[in-house]
């Protein structure tokens, strides 16, 4: 007898509304319900001392290997959204490193075009003291 595996996938990221998870919740119940409900009937036909019908078989194990690929596909689908999520996340955060790089590379310019621009505005400013000191010295 096989069971079907949780159809709850992966948690969701915030971003995603709450009825979406709501919904995920609901569907996961119902097959959590249909496996208990498929899983008593096996039993009960079990406890029968008849031979079990080939029809109700048949019917127990499409429902069982319907259940099996309705997990699966559900799986896949939230791995591929949990996916697609955590690639843009990882493209957001890349995004945002060359954002921090260029804005440094920014900085570090702007430091050296200040310090460039008031070291010679110093020396112009030094240059013009010297030449008022030299006309001042010559003058007495």
């Amino acid at each position: 007898m096989n069971a079907a595996p949780n159809p709850v996938g992966p948690p969701q990221p915030e971003a995603v509304p709450a009825i979406s998870a709501s919904a995920d919740r609901a569907r996961a119940e119902l097959h959590q319900e249909i496996e208990r409900v498929r899983v008593g009937v096996e039993e009960m036909l079990a406890e029968q001392s008849d031979p079990v019908d080939v029809d109700i078989q048949r019917e127990l194990d499409d429902l069982r290997e319907d259940t099996r690929l309705y997990v699966k596909k559900r799986l896949r689908k939230s791995e591929k959204r949990f996916e697609r999520s955590v690639r843009k996340i990882g493209e957001r955060t890349a995004r945002l490193e060359q954002r921090i790089d260029q804005v440094e590379a920014d900085r570090v310019a702007a430091e050296y075009r200040i310090h460039s621009e008031t070291e010679r505005m110093l020396d112009g400013l030094l240059a013009e003291v010297r030449a008022i000191a030299d006309l001042l010295t010559k003058e007495r």
